[in-house]
């Protein structure tokens, strides 16, 4: 079924096109060509960090962070239940066991204050998800982190171009995965990137992106032929998808007012309809700034939410939940969980809906998003 107003739309930001065309006269339209230089070269500097390598996925970022480490089974990684599936599979993958911890109810990132009480001998990182775009409290993480030698990944994957205190996201653990997909921010349609805080693992991350050989080197002149080193797979996309990413990445500045304006037009029209109604809005952090990623409404009951859906989907409008708790799937029953373990993932999952939200939203169609959503009166 086809909807008036999408919940997500694919963007051309201007140049991709040409550049696309421009990576295939230059020849090399595989991995690591002219593009995937700009890009990580320009994610580098905006992220600040040593090194960004561009990946097929955030999927393929976080299990390039898990290969990279060094994770072995039975070791447990700290996440919350309330992510996308490829946090926990890209360890599990490995032979992980998933620890997952409650979620803050303001803004549902991984609650730092239930973290110590889930270490056990065998922990070996901690992944926050910066949901939204907004932080974790990753000060604090970072200090848990550090009094017990685990590691940090940050699940970047809403973040890119958010800051905790005045530091980008991505930058703030020892690896953290960045998503390109159609609908973030930036995009090449199916894309990510991994980007390494340590200098040391930087060497080790490019073996395992070139399937387990030192083909970097040998393109570098540091050694005169290429074998296999060490563990590794085909995480590298084409320079093509590069092309196409480098042409956004060009516009992010005019891509992030755009999408701060229209999260904030969602905040200030809908306030007072949320007051009425026991609707919340977003929350954030102090010394936080937003990505812009996607704008939520937490309903006062799941018949409510289900029937915000349905009363927009009426009116040729998309609107969505998110994410089913991870623990509550059949793989996280498999792990021994259960209903109640985790009440405010559940109680939130159940809840919530996800508005349209795309970098060419027009002001007169989100203007009628508004409008159907006071319209809306739910049912308590």
């Amino acid at each position: 079924m086809s909807y008036a107003i999408p919940f997500n739309r694919p963007f051309l930001a201007g140049n991709e096109l040409r550049y696309v065309a421009e990576a295939v006269a230059r020849g090399h339209i595989s991995g690591n060509g002219h593009f995937t230089r700009l890009c990580e070269d320009l994610l580098a500097q905006l992220i600040a960090v040593p090194r960004v390598m561009l990946t097929t996925s955030c999927t393929d970022a976080l299990e390039m962070a898990a290969l990279l480490l060094d994770l072995q089974p039975c070791d447990e990684i700290i996440l919350p239940s309330f992510t996308f599936v490829s946090t926990a599979n890209a360890f599990v993958l490995r032979g992980c066991r998933p620890i997952f911890v409650d979620i803050r109810p303001d803004t549902l990132n991984l609650d730092e204050e239930r973290i110590e009480a889930r270490i056990s001998p065998r922990t070996r990182a901690i992944v926050p998800v910066h949901y939204g775009g907004v932080s974790c409290e990753m000060d604090v993480i970072s200090r848990i982190a550090g009094e017990r030698g685990l590691r940090v990944i940050e699940d970047n994957a809403h973040g890119l171009f958010g800051r905790y205190k005045g530091r980008p996201l991505g930058s703030l653990g020892d690896l953290a995965a960045h998503s390109f997909h159609e609908t973030k921010n930036c995009s090449c349609g199916e894309g990510g990137a991994l980007a390494i805080r340590e200098s040391a693992l930087v060497e080790r991350a490019e073996v395992l992106r070139e399937k387990g050989t030192n083909r970097a080197r040998f393109f570098r002149g540091d050694v005169d032929k290429y074998t296999w080193v060490d563990l590794g797979s085909s995480f590298l996309p084409s320079d093509l998808l590069a092309a196409f990413l480098f042409a956004q990445l060009e516009r992010r500045e005019s891509i992030q007012k755009k999408r701060g304006e229209i999260w904030s037009a969602y905040a200030a029209e809908l306030a007072d309809w949320a007051g009425e109604n026991e609707v919340r809005l977003p929350g954030s952090q102090v010394d936080c700034e937003s990505s812009f990623h996607l704008f939520y409404l937490i309903l006062p009951s799941e018949a409510a939410r289900d029937g915000l859906i349905g009363h927009l989907r009426s009116e040729g409008i998309l609107a969505v939940s998110h994410y089913q708790p991870l623990h509550l799937s059949s793989m996280g029953r498999r792990f021994g969980y259960e209903q109640g373990d985790l009440p405010v993932t559940e109680d939130i999952s159940r809840r919530l809906i996800r508005l349209p939200f795309y970098n060419d939203l027009s002001r007169s169609d989100q203007d009628r998003v508004i409008g159907e959503v006071r319209r809306f009166r739910p049912i308590r």
